[in-house]
């Protein structure tokens, strides 16, 4: 028995997988940035459509300046974690300023969007008689929390309140802390959660929630608050989790809340105690970046725009899209072969997209994943469409030959 048989299946599917095409899906290098939307792969230059680059702002003037300054005084990184050396004012700062867009009263700064979820959760369910509550189609991150802290865990079905109000009910006397975890918008399909009616139901049974808006924060509500703000309850979420790598176009993540006990998270994390904290360049264009959205819309009117372009044309070629109209837009695949040839053929046109396949997809769905930026000029979107109606009548006539 080898350490490595275990990941021969995976191993055997991906080797025929690229011996099809000759092409990585999963180590694409983008050799050169061209900018936000466009890059050097191959020697070709390729439209970057997979990106979560959703404000565009990893090339704005304000980020790229506010970055190199830091380096200038701060250096290139903190060497200690949050607990030790590694809190800076730029730190602090960066924390009451989420705090305030938000209209929280707390927040915490993590290493990553990642390890954001992964302490907060894991310190927050701690004692025997915790239970946590996930949506079945949460991060790995989540999981991962959940597996951290030691608490039972129990899954509901995706974006189902009936179905987490039963499993709350069944829960017996001897429970006494509960968290329910779930996401705004979901990474993989661009779905959206009834986040109001999830609150509902945790509250009712005395539960707190955790609401991971990583891949909506700055992009839904009214003023980019995320789709609790869409819901109107975002005063009513426990525990907010977030991530600078999406919006924010930078390194790092945080969780805010109104409870003052989030600061115990300060002393109880194990992944905010023991990682090196955030390097001072990477808080410093997560803050301009942060600024630059509190004050400005047009991004965020942008990048609406674009992805209705793209969702309404996907529409009409006939793509079976998992999701409405969203930043992310994602097509089902018949099958995982589909899927990579699928892939493999928009770049030969140009355009880099996510390929999806199980077992890292909900139902063992095989997609093509595209994330929509507001950094997208019509010709970047042009050469999208083009591609995808290429794309279709391709896959139209492949269904005939079978």
């Amino acid at each position: 028995m080898s350490l490595f048989d275990k990941f021969q299946g995976t191993a055997d599917l991906y080797k025929l997988l690229l011996e099809s095409t000759g092409r990585d899906p999963f180590g694409v290098s983008m050799d050169e940035m061209k900018g936000p939307t466009r890059a050097m792969v191959e020697g070709k230059e390729i439209v970057l459509a997979g990106t979560n680059n959703y404000l565009g702002m990893t090339y704005h003037e304000d980020a790229l300046l506010a970055a190199k300054d830091a380096i200038d005084s701060d250096g290139t990184g903190t060497t200690g974690s949050r607990f030790a050396n590694g809190t800076y004012a730029a730190h602090r700062q960066l924390e009451q300023d989420l705090a305030a867009y938000l209209g929280y009263k707390h927040c915490m700064v993590f290493s990553t969007g990642y390890q954001a979820n992964l302490g907060a959760i894991s310190a927050l369910a701690q004692a025997p008689n915790d239970v946590i509550l996930i949506d079945a189609d949460c991060h790995a991150c989540i999981y991962d929390g959940c597996q951290l802290s030691g608490a039972q865990t129990v899954r509901f079905r995706h974006n189902d309140p009936e179905s987490l109000d039963k499993r709350l009910s069944r829960l017996g006397d001897e429970v006494k802390g509960k968290l329910v975890c779930f996401e705004g918008m979901y990474s993989m399909f661009g779905d959206t959660a009834p986040v109001k009616e999830l609150v509902e139901v945790s509250h009712k049974h005395g539960a707190m929630t955790l609401l991971d808006e990583a891949h909506s924060f700055g992009v839904y509500g009214d003023t980019g608050r995320g789709v609790c703000e869409a819901d109107g309850v975002k005063d009513q979420v426990d525990f907010y989790s977030g991530t600078f790598s999406k919006s924010l176009a930078s390194i790092g993540g945080f969780v805010a809340s109104n409870h003052p006990e989030l600061e115990y998270l300060r002393f109880s994390s194990r992944p905010y105690m023991f990682t090196a904290s955030p390097s001072p360049s990477n808080i410093a264009a997560a803050s301009a970046a942060l600024a630059k959205i509190s004050a400005d819309s047009s991004m965020r009117n942008n990048l609406w725009e674009n992805a209705r372009r793209i969702h309404s044309a996907f529409t009409q070629l006939g793509f079976d899209l998992c999701a409405e109209t969203g930043p992310v837009i994602a097509a089902k695949l018949p099958s995982k072969e589909a899927a990579f040839m699928a892939w493999n053929f928009l770049m030969e046109k140009g355009v880099y997209v996510n390929l999806a396949i199980p077992p890292g997809t909900p139902n063992a769905t095989s997609i093509l994943r595209l994330s929509v930026s507001a950094a997208h000029t019509p010709e970047d979107l042009d050469v999208v469409v083009n591609a995808y109606t290429t794309l279709a009548g391709e896959l139209a006539q492949a269904s005939v030959d079978a």
